[in-house]
């Protein structure tokens, strides 16, 4: 049983760690990594910096294991699909939808990758973790394919990270390029009838794709 500070509240560890990357995701999401301020962390979470950095480490170290869970997150939500279990289109579609959800649902998820790339991935580089995280997605779709591909579901034989980018690549940009496209357009990509037929798209697109013959060499 956790034991009580003298403030009250009790002294659970992993309750405070996962309060403060909760709001670290936030601040870091909204300010960036220069711009991000460890002491509002701080207070949001009524601790100190020096119990995040007893935590942490650092400001950067905190980054990255914001950096870190936000991968969790996608890719553990993917595991729970228990998409071997599903014919090879419907499992696509299932993991299509997945992560069209999740991005649309965890916009601080796409600034912080964002945030990243400004960065050049310079502190995703030393995560061994990040790294390790999305083996499983590459893996997954490598194995839809290639049972779609056995059962006649799917004629081209292709890339899975070509596959996992081009689905990233959709559904990341209508959330990262929200507000810029909807003001040259005029278009509320926050509108479900337009979320729902983006939805529809995403999936029909890289199933179509992958349901058309090989052409290479021809």
């Amino acid at each position: 049983m956790a034991a009580r500070q003298p403030n009250g509240r009790k002294n659970d560890p992993q309750r405070t760690k996962d309060d403060i990357l909760e709001v670290a995701t936030e601040e870091f999401s909204t300010h960036g990594l220069a711009g991000a301020r460890v002491d509002a962390i701080a207070e949001r979470t009524r601790t100190s910096k020096r119990m995040i950095y007893y935590y942490f480490g650092s400001k950067e170290a905190l980054y990255l294991a914001v950096l870190e869970r936000s991968y969790r997150k996608i890719r553990t939500l993917e595991a729970d699909l228990k998409l071997a279990n599903l014919p090879p289109e419907e499992a696509l579609r299932a993991l299509i939808a997945t992560t069209f959800d999740h991005d649309e649902a965890n916009p601080d998820f796409v600034r912080l990758v964002s945030i990243e790339n400004i960065h050049h991935a310079a502190h995703m580089m030393r995560s061994d973790a990040i790294r390790d995280l999305n083996v499983s997605v590459i893996q997954t779709i490598e194995a839809i394919i290639e049972r779609g591909f056995a059962d006649g579901s799917f004629r081209r034989k292709t890339d899975p990270i070509d596959i996992h980018m081009m689905i990233s690549a959709f559904c990341f940009f209508r959330v990262s390029n929200r507000y810029t496209f909807g003001t040259i357009f005029r278009r509320d990509l926050s509108e479900p009838a337009t979320i729902g037929r983006h939805r529809t798209m995403i999936a029909d697109a890289v199933v179509s794709y992958l349901k058309g013959a090989d052409t290479v060499g021809a």
